[in-house]
């Protein structure tokens, strides 16, 4: 029985700017995207993430398209990645004949097992895919020598990473490709959302094309050309502007954002100590070269059964915790259309026991305490 109020598990953070930049955009009566808007967030995001190019999209997963598409993907070539991720990751490459080849995770931060990766590389492999899994970084140093090694491209899927880094350099930043999501259930948020990041000069144009639907319509922007014409693939990948203005407001605010969230983050961290201790659960785990976001706090039970039972018990006392995502190796499409490399051990163990806990901005030390005490009691 509910005794007391509702604690959800997220709850949009609202900084109170948005409506007005909205509104502008409205005055402006330019509302097809690529405006003033778009351009700030551009100069922002490339600013803070240190990519040569940022391109808004209407979705992380339309960034990934046209990471794919920039990638040169024909049928039959492998791009390995993680099979814990969200479907999209795989999806991306997938829409243009890729093979996703999944491996396991590591057992600390269940991010891709970077030394399992160069057993799954075959003549066909054409990039390694990163998937920073809850603002925290994938470890990409040695992933990064092994790409150079056997000269394949490096793609992060950071789309929770804003405001995370890796040995001080800004996750989507790091690879050959990156892509971000501003979904309404992640740290900045423009209710749909997603940015495309260039870090490689050789891309920069193309991406440009991809991004204006496999037009030259820069160059004729510029006077470079008369008119402009069909020149490549591509497709609808720009957002308006009223979604940009509702973008800047929440960057202009990300690192107050990003601030409070690890406040939050904290307190549960030091509340679990104890449970962890005891040996009944166990606390996320950040390597020191690693500095995260807050994206999410999570806990790994010890049976899945436990969780479960955490999960209901946790409901019964209003307070909503959800899962996380289903290995897409042995899902309906993981069979179809990808392929697995080796034992995933990790993979098919963890995320079983692994329970995400309400966390945005305006949760209160009440709620926190409501959060941690019940967590306690049931364990």
């Amino acid at each position: 029985m509910v005794t007391d109020s509702f604690i959800p598990f997220n709850k949009p953070c609202i900084v109170g700017t948005e409506s007005g930049l909205m509104e502008q955009a409205l005055q402006d009566a330019y509302l097809h995207g690529n405006g003033r808007f778009t351009k700030e967030c551009h100069t922002l995001l490339e600013g803070r993430i240190g990519c040569l190019k940022a391109l808004l999209t209407p979705s992380c997963t339309a960034a990934l398209e046209m990471c794919a598409i920039l990638a040169d993907i024909h049928p039959g070539d492998e791009i390995i990645m993680p099979s814990y991720t969200f479907v999209t990751t795989a999806n991306a490459f997938v829409l243009r004949g890729g093979v996703p080849v999944f491996i396991d995770i590591r057992p600390d931060t269940l991010n891709i097992d970077e030394a399992k990766i160069e057993a799954a590389i075959t003549p066909r492999t054409k990039a390694i895919m990163c998937v920073h899994y809850a603002g925290v970084s994938c470890h990409m140093q040695p992933i990064l020598a092994l790409a150079k090694k056997h000269n394949l491209l490096v793609i992060e899927d950071a789309a929770q990473g804003v405001e995370a880094f890796y040995q001080s350099k800004p996750l989507g930043g790091i690879g050959h490709l990156g892509a971000m999501s501003f979904h309404a259930t992640k740290n900045i948020i423009s209710g749909e959302g997603g940015a495309l990041f260039v870090n490689d000069q050789a891309f920069i144009d193309r991406a440009e094309i991809v991004w204006e639907k496999g037009t030259n319509r820069k160059t004729f922007l510029l006077g470079q050309v008369d008119k402009y014409s069909w020149v490549d693939i591509g497709s609808s990948y720009l957002p308006s502007e009223v979604t940009a203005a509702f973008l800047l407001a929440q960057l202009r605010s990300a690192k107050d954002i990003t601030k409070k969230r690890l406040e939050i983050w904290d307190q549960y961290h030091k509340a679990f100590e104890p449970l962890e201790v005891q040996g009944h659960l166990r606390r996320p785990i950040v390597p020191t070269d690693c500095q995260h976001n807050a994206h999410m706090y999570y806990i790994l039970l010890q049976t899945h059964e436990g969780r479960n039972n955490l999960m209901a018990g946790l409901k019964e006392k209003g307070i909503q915790t959800v899962t996380h995502y289903v290995p897409l190796h042995d899902s309906v499409g993981g069979v179809r259309f990808g392929r697995t490399h080796g034992d995933l051990v990790v993979t098919e163990d963890l995320p079983s026991r692994l329970l995400r806990l309400p966390l945005y901005p305006d949760l209160s030390d009440r709620d926190i305490a409501r959060v941690t005490q019940a967590v306690s009691e049931l364990s």
